[in-house]
């Protein structure tokens, strides 16, 4: 099949949207059909599958509906299917046929009672192997704009925030539509079902709940079991965390916490005011309550503490050449050899070069050339949970302490703070 208007998806899916493609032009045998009305689907498996083309057509001819296996090609120029015969396909939809774009566009998502959170802006299809599925409902504004034809400006506004552009749930997490659809009625809401909750991964449960206003998060959160709720928690934005924490009864909270370890308990009590954390503190066993104390004090323990001496430094001029034929001397005995710190004579911190990066250079160049010059590092003053923050939001494997001069005074490798974060203590 000719699908040039996909784009590639994982492997060799195609991807396209449901606004994309109504409208387009239909062909059979280089005559103009008509234009594509709607899609019929069938929830037959995991996910919907293609079945038919509604076709629409001018001058008052009957409508078409073409099945799938009779379509050639979608590309930029419009829809081509082999049809031996228009009249065989001459028909409109039946009442149970669910359509696309009559009742599944526009519809509430995840509207668990009766409080609407997210609209489907557009729909997502993938094909594969020679088959359409529809693979996500899309609820971002960017794919709003998509569906308005104004996809030039929703690149220029999104261009920077790709997050945006994936607001998609997929259809498995979809409540099945029912079998007595009915025709352009509008009625029908998409949910997903408190069941089907169980089923969401925390990680993609905690950036759902992320979006929702505090009142609707509170009730999806309140129908999570206990074991996933805690989970999920622990991957929730510590700001949004706060806010649920507070909107939730005392005892839910102290269930949660209860069903944690001690260090995923003191990750979320450690952002929280101090008095609510006592409180909640004093509720727990004390055993428990203990260890968890110590591991919210420990991340507020000075990053100094931990800092290594042990790292690789460079002058600025040094050639690439040079430092790879120093480095297996060098590293011996160090703590952290993965990245190469460029300072100058006063130990000014210029750069730091990934040892990757330095064996993939010329060896002609000078380091000062390679170097990354926009360094992010910790202060003196910074403890372990700033070290914690950063390391997960950069992924690096250690981090430059600096002054205000941005004088070096020493490397936090990502073992001695991340290792020590979640540690059970005794």
């Amino acid at each position: 099949m000719d699908d040039a208007l996909g784009k590639y998806g994982n492997g060799k899916d195609r991807v396209y949207f449901l606004s994309e493609i109504l409208g387009s032009k239909v062909v059979s045998k280089g005559k103009k059909l008509g234009k594509l009305s709607d899609i019929v689907i069938v929830e037959s498996g995991r996910v919907p599958e293609v079945t038919q083309l509604y076709v629409t057509r001018s001058f008052g001819n009957p409508s078409l509906l073409i099945p799938w296996e009779k379509v050639s090609s979608i590309t930029e120029s419009g829809i081509t299917a082999d049809l031996e015969s228009v009249e065989k396909y001459e028909g409109a939809p039946k009442p149970e046929a669910v359509l696309l774009r009559d009742h599944v566009l526009d519809k509430k998502v995840l509207d668990i009672e009766d409080r609407e959170v997210e609209v489907v802006y557009d729909v997502k299809l993938v094909l594969r192997n020679g088959k359409l599925y529809v693979s996500d409902v899309d609820l971002s504004r960017y794919g709003l704009l998509r569906r308005m034809h104004l996809r030039v400006l929703a690149n220029f506004i999104y261009g920077l925030a790709d997050k945006i552009k994936d607001e998609t749930i997929s259809w498995k997490y979809i409540q099945p539509l029912p079998t007595q659809i009915g025709s352009f009625r509008g009625e029908v809401r998409l949910n997903i079902l408190k069941e089907k909750l169980s089923e969401i991964h925390p990680v993609d449960l905690a950036d759902i709940l992320e979006e929702l206003d505090p009142e609707q998060r509170t009730i999806v959160f309140n129908q999570l079991d206990a074991e996933k709720a805690s989970h999920t928690l622990e991957e929730i934005d510590p700001n949004v965390q706060r806010e649920l924490i507070a909107s939730l009864k005392k005892e839910k909270v102290l269930q949660l916490l209860n069903g944690m370890t001690p260090g995923q308990a003191a990750d979320i009590l450690a952002v929280l005011p101090y008095s609510d954390a006592n409180t909640l503190l004093k509720s727990l066993k004390e055993d428990s309550a203990r260890k968890i104390q110590a591991l919210i004090e420990k991340h507020e323990e000075k990053i100094l503490n931990y800092t290594t001496q042990k790292f690789l430094k460079f002058l600025p001029d040094t050639t690439v050449a040079q430092a790879q034929k120093d480095y297996h001397l060098l590293a011996k005995g160090k703590d952290v050899i993965m990245y190469l710190y460029i300072a100058d004579e006063k130990d000014k911190l210029l750069g730091v070069i990934d040892i990757k990066e330095l064996l993939q250079a010329s060896g002609d160049a000078m380091l000062k050339d390679v170097m990354i010059a926009n360094v992010i590092t910790l202060k003196p003053d910074s403890n372990l949970r700033d070290a914690e923050e950063i390391f997960d939001r950069y992924d690096f494997r250690a981090i430059p302490v600096t002054e205000a001069d941005q004088r070096m005074v020493g490397v936090i490798p990502y073992r001695d703070v991340m290792n020590l974060t979640h540690h059970v203590i005794e």
